[in-house]
């Protein structure tokens, strides 16, 4: 006698979520997801008067647009359909079905998340607390100040990964240096400018390390092969160290530190200079992008700031959100 339809389902389901402890060994939490994901479908199903094996392409199709129509994030979504592939391919491969009708089925897209942003003003409190720094210290103390004062007016006026900037070699400055020469990502070389303030900045730093003489990090052995040298296992000043620096900066110049860090600023970079007018091919040059397409999710940014400002001080904006 053929079980009912729900006595079958659950059968599959737990034969399925055994193999996952069995053979795969997978966590409890994980076992429960799968539980949660798959009983959520079959549940659709059951609702519509369907069986697993009546399952076609369209039934998934119709079961995805309504967790979206339901408001689930496309990750969630993402999450769901993996988990009913993976137990449709249990059942193919138990015989329980002939064909899988995830075969074909395309994920849902996940929305690109946007980058966080630092207003023009938010970097200018910090640039203001790293120079109140830099003036108010001496000795040795002051070459560390100094040199965070460098690296931040670098970093905001190149947009160079943290990588990149760590590891600037000191001869990075021959020349006039206005301008500098970088190797990045896959070995691609590229020209980036240097604004006064960061040559200033470069300057003082360089002038206090050679005055320090042999003291302090300065005396490392690596410290005349980069520009930003360190007591570090590597002989630079590390990436993990900066990021340590500009939260306890964020949080003297009243900022949150959770949303300053060196990518943040290479971020600002891009974003402000395209607020200004730039041209997004030459941003995409100074980023060092392979692709534009990745230089345009800034187009974004400010695409979702100008909506922002629109609906709270345009005066025809419906602001009771009915």
């Amino acid at each position: 006698m053929t079980p009912p339809r729900e006595e079958t389902a659950e059968a599959h389901l737990a034969a399925f979520l055994e193999m996952l402890e069995s053979e795969r060994g997978a966590a409890h939490n994980t076992i429960e997801a799968y539980r949660r994901d798959v009983g959520d479908f079959l549940a659709y199903l059951a609702r519509q008067d369907l069986d697993f094996h009546d399952v076609a392409r369209r039934h998934v199709s119709a079961y995805l647009e309504r967790l979206g129509s339901d408001g689930l994030s496309a990750a969630s979504r993402a999450r769901k359909l993996s988990a009913l592939r993976q137990f449709s391919k249990f059942l193919v491969a138990s015989d329980v079905i002939d064909e899988d009708p995830f075969e074909l089925i395309r994920g849902p897209k996940k929305a690109r998340a946007l980058p966080k942003i630092l207003s023009i003003a938010d970097v200018d409190r910090l640039l203001a607390e790293a120079m109140r720094r830099a003036d108010g210290v001496e000795g040795p103390e002051s070459v560390r100040a100094l040199r965070l004062l460098a690296l931040i007016e670098v970093l905001y006026a190149t947009g160079l990964r943290v990588s990149e900037l760590v590891t600037l070699p000191r001869d990075v400055l021959t020349g006039d240096g206005k301008v500098i020469t970088i190797k990045g990502k896959g070995g691609r070389e590229r020209l980036v400018p240097l604004t006064g303030p960061a040559i200033a900045a470069l300057s003082r730093f360089l002038a206090a390390a050679e005055a320090s003489g042999t003291g302090g990090e300065m005396s490392v052995g690596a410290s005349r092969r980069y520009l930003f040298p360190s007591r570090s296992a590597e002989g630079h000043f590390t990436r993990q160290r900066l990021g340590q620096d500009l939260k306890e900066l964020a949080e003297a110049a009243g900022l949150d530190p959770a949303r300053v860090s060196p990518h943040v600023l290479r971020h600002a970079f891009a974003s402000h200079l395209l607020d200004r007018g730039a041209d997004l091919r030459v941003v995409q040059q100074l980023l060092g992008h392979a692709d534009i397409s990745t230089t345009e999710i800034y187009t974004h940014v400010l695409q979702e700031r100008l909506k922002q400002l629109v609906f709270q001080h345009h005066p025809l904006a419906d602001k009771s959100g009915s």
